[in-house]
Order: C-alpha cells, then sequence, then structure tokens
C-alpha cells in the first residue's frame, strides 16, 4: 500500500528507485527513439512514408507514451512520501509541478493519433496528398512543441527535490546537486527553444545523470531508518 505507515523507508525508496529507472527505457522508446527513427526533418513525404510502413511501431510509441506518464504519477507519490519528513511544503511543490506535466504529456499524444487518422483518410481516399502533407507536419509541429511545454515542469520538479535531497540526511547532497543542474538543462532548453528556435543543441542532453544516478542509489544502497528518521516531519 502506498501510504500505510507500516511501510519501510528502504522500501519506499527501492520502490521509487525503481519507478524512476523505468521511466527510462520507457521514456527513450516512447517520446524519443520511435518519433526520432520516423520522423525526418524537413522531410514530411518521407516521414509520412515511414509512419505508413511501420504504423506498429508508432502506435507503440503512443501507448508507451501514455503509460510512461502512469508511472511518473506513482514515481513522484512515493518520492512525495519519502521527502515529506525534510520539507513538507517542498515536497508538495515537487509532486505539483510533476503531476501538472502529466495531463499535459497525455493529451499531447492526440497529436500523434491525428497523424493516424489522416493516414488513414488519405489511404481510403478521403484526403489528398496535399493535405494530408500540410496537416501531419502541423500536428508534428504542434507535438513537439507539446513536449516543450510539458518539459518546463519536467525542469521545475527537479527543483524542489535537489533542494530536498542536499537538505535530507539520508541521500548525498551531491545527488541533490545533480538533480537542480538537470531542472536547469531542461528549462534553459524550453528558453532557447522559444527564443532562439535555429540552436539546436539541448543542454538536458548533458545535465541528466542526476536522473540516472538518483535512482540507482536508491534502488542498490536504498534508505536507512535510521538516517531517515533525523529528518524532522513538519
Amino acid at each position: 500500500m502506498l501510504f500505510t505507515k507500516v511501510q519501510k523507508p528502504e522500501t519506499t525508496a527501492r520502490i521509487a528507485g525503481l519507478l524512476y529507472l523505468l521511466l527510462i527505457p520507457l521514456g527513450l522508446y516512447g517520446i524519443l527513439y520511435v518519433p526520432s527513427i520516423l520522423v525526418v526533418d524537413g522531410n514530411i513525404q518521407t516521414t509520412i512514408s515511414n509512419i505508413n510502413t511501420h504504423i506498429m511501431p508508432f502506435r507503440l510509441s503512443i501507448i508507451v507514451a501514455l503509460i510512461t506518464q502512469i508511472v511518473n504519477v506513482f514515481l513522484v507519490l512515493y518520492l512525495y512520501k519519502l521527502l515529506k519528513p525534510v520539507n513538507q511544503n517542498l515536497a508538495a511543490l515537487m509532486t505539483i509541478f510533476s503531476l501538472l506535466a502529466v495531463p499535459i504529456t497525455m493529451l499531447n499524444e492526440l497529436n500523434h493519433a491525428a497523424l493516424l487518422v489522416l493516414i488513414d483518410l488519405n489511404n481510403q481516399a478521403k484526403i489528398s496528398s496535399v493535405q494530408l502533407e500540410f496537416f501531419a507536419e502541423f500536428f508534428l509541429e504542434l507535438h513537439q512543441n507539446g513536449i516543450i511545454v510539458a518539459q518546463v515542469f519536467w525542469g521545475l520538479w527537479l527543483l524542489p527535490m535537489g533542494m530536498l535531497i542536499i537538505d535530507s540526511k539520508f541521500i548525498p547532497k551531491a545527488l541533490g546537486g545533480l538533480m537542480l543542474i538537470a531542472g536547469m538543462g531542461y528549462l534553459i532548453d524550453v528558453f532557447v527553444w522559444f527564443v532562439y528556435p535555429v540552436f539546436k543543441v539541448e543542454f538536458s542532453a548533458f545535465t541528466f545523470w542526476g536522473e540516472v544516478l538518483l535512482p540507482l542509489w536508491l534502488v542498490i544502497k536504498g534508505v536507512e531508518l535510521r538516517d531517515w528518521r533525523r529528518s524532522h516531519f513538519v
């Protein structure tokens, strides 16, 4: 049970770590891998052909993207339970920021679902290829912008988490610093996207290490009950 009082903090930490690690393959496949191999920048005809040829992986990427957000809900609830003793207000802020990204990201997958509808209509000769290309490009661009909007909260939720870890007695402060850096990386990407979109470097690709090391620490090391109790409940 998620909120049972008898659950040990070590168990909570390891479940949170496992959920966090699960986000990595799910996110890579659903949000990055399949779209990256099917979508060809500047060539909507090839993109449509790729999606039409590999329709099942594209459908699966939508499903995986949705599952990723469901996992994220449980992750932040376990992290809230683990980190609440440090500072309840910061833990609540972390949870709110994380949960705000969930409906944005899930609704954003409607843009990819729209591509499937358009391709089906084109296969049935109900819309022309010109119409298909125009609307396909529109929905792909809208999907990319939706990810950027969600990325605002992907960055924001890491900031209170990083501060909570730094103030905690049971997780290395260095991991908290890395989470702050990771959060800033996402936010810098958002700023650059809207202010200078031709700049293609993604800072989050270099600042994500905390999001790998933290769950590994939680799974392997866990949390000692003695150290966890040294924090003060609000």
